[in-house]
């Protein structure tokens, strides 16, 4: 541990994230970290006291069993403040309070935080500070490239964390380590061998009251255009020299540079859909379109499917298909390589005939090797088995890992501005073909797998 932030001010204390989330992954960090020492300020719109906001933050610190001194320190002087941060007297107020280096963490709606980048440049602060955004980045190229432009006028690109909490997810690192640490699997990592590649993000959860964010983003931008085109990135890259911050930054940006729709076409490459009213573990789901907050004529995707290329020696040839839903019946977190057929089988052998697939699972992680084999039984047939392995749950959760990359100032998990921006290239055709109504909005109901005419991906 080398720390490098003092003091961390979450701008949106009042808000879901910040309870839900970025809380109890401080306290698991300080629990296991005992030396550590950080002052924490939230700054909202709510009208709290500073002991309401310590029940808070105790409550989110005793969901992650958040014990011991370090996590005593920071409760007892831990304080909030109600201000407007796209103020500059208030932002300047605020500011002013932190001791040492301090991080923001903009827990806040991403308009609203490209207010508070813009306001920044009309106050003092510290050359070291540290800046954390959530995602969506922008909402089309040229707009993630102003952002980036305003920011780098403020501090250098690696006091810039554009999070993205699947890249803190241990399964990364499990990625990286299955492909590069074991010869059997590198080999074989390429277009001569794999037939196609699915990443899944399905959720049996609905719209849980996120309706001011989600009905304006939709599955598309919500899941795609961020995590799972950087989970993407991670599974397809190069081998990098080392995992540090510019090395695994780099190779992740050469594959993003590299993907483009497949065929080009928007049409034969993107579904969309979104759901209707069903049951889901015995749950009766309205309609999207009947949830709160909701304006059905936005006509906003629960369901959506992209299929891509990379365009590299390695990738050329290979569809790529990320999907993510909400409302869907089974919850299915993965990513599934689906390597080609054996060339000829040996006359003789009958039975399970079936492509090699590699599945690893995203929370709880996991993998499985599918093989056909002739085992028990007529030596003569094969049969279908899976070879299973658990990686456990990792030494860190995801948002414990981001905001160490924070407070130690590592944004090795974080999203790189130039990757940022290729996010939204890669996707632009897709969103321009869906608000011209090119590609229809299907439905289906809420418990089910997606539309009926839908083929299975994966």
């Amino acid at each position: 541990m080398t720390q490098r932030v003092d003091t961390l001010l979450i701008f949106g204390a009042s808000g879901d994230l910040t309870a839900r989330l970025l809380l109890p992954g401080l306290g698991q960090l300080l629990s296991d970290q005992p030396d550590r020492r950080l002052d924490l300020i939230g700054v909202g719109s709510a009208d709290w006291s500073d002991e309401e906001w310590r029940k808070l933050v105790a409550s989110s610190f005793g969901e992650a069993k958040a014990d011991g001194a370090c996590v005593d320190a920071l409760l007892a002087q831990t304080r909030y403040v109600k201000a407007d941060v796209t103020d500059a007297a208030d932002l300047a107020k605020v500011l002013g309070m932190a001791k040492g280096t301090p991080a923001i963490y903009f827990a806040l709606p991403p308009a609203v935080a490209a207010q508070v980048v813009r306001t920044l440049p009309q106050v003092d602060f510290p050359a070291g500070l540290t800046l954390a955004l959530e995602k969506p980045f922008g909402t089309d190229v040229p707009s993630a490239e102003a952002l980036n432009a305003e920011l780098a006028k403020l501090v250098p690109e690696n006091q810039i964390h554009r999070v993205d909490h699947f890249l803190g997810r241990s399964t990364v690192f499990n990625i990286l380590g299955l492909r590069f640490a074991n010869r059997i699997f590198e080999p074989v990592w390429n277009a001569e061998h794999i037939a196609e590649i699915a990443i899944v993000y399905d959720e049996q959860l609905g719209l849980e009251g996120r309706a001011g964010y989600y009905d304006k983003a939709g599955a598309l931008i919500d899941m795609i255009q961020s995590h799972l085109l950087q989970v993407m990135a991670v599974l397809a890259m190069e081998p990098p020299s080392t995992l540090g911050q510019d090395d695994l930054r780099d190779s992740k940006e050469l594959v993003l540079r590299a993907t483009r729709l497949w065929g080009d076409d928007p049409q034969a490459s993107s579904r969309r859909a979104r759901y209707t009213a069903g049951t889901i573990d015995g749950r009766e789901m309205p309609s999207y379109a009947d949830e709160n907050g909701v304006d059905p004529a936005r006509k906003t995707e629960t369901l959506a499917e992209v299929t891509l290329e990379i365009s590299t020696w390695r990738w050329k040839g290979v569809p790529i298909t990320l999907r993510s839903g909400k409302a869907i019946g089974q919850r299915r977190r993965e990513i599934v390589v689906t390597f080609k057929p054996a060339q000829q089988l040996p006359v003789g052998l009958t039975g399970a005939n079936q492509p090699t697939v590699l599945r690893i699972y995203l929370a709880p992680d996991a993998m499985s090797l599918e093989l056909d084999i002739n085992g028990p039984g007529d030596p003569y047939e094969l049969e279908r088995v899976s070879l299973d392995a658990t990686f456990g749950d990792g030494q860190l959760l995801a948002y414990r890992e981001v905001l160490a990359g924070i407070l130690d100032g590592d944004p090795t998990l974080s999203v790189r501005g130039d990757s940022a921006v290729e996010g939204w290239r890669i996707l632009a055709p897709v969103i321009a073909a869906w608000h011209a109504d090119e590609v229809p909005l299907e439905e289906y109901a809420a418990g089910t797998e997606g539309p009926d005419a839908w083929k299975p991906v994966g």
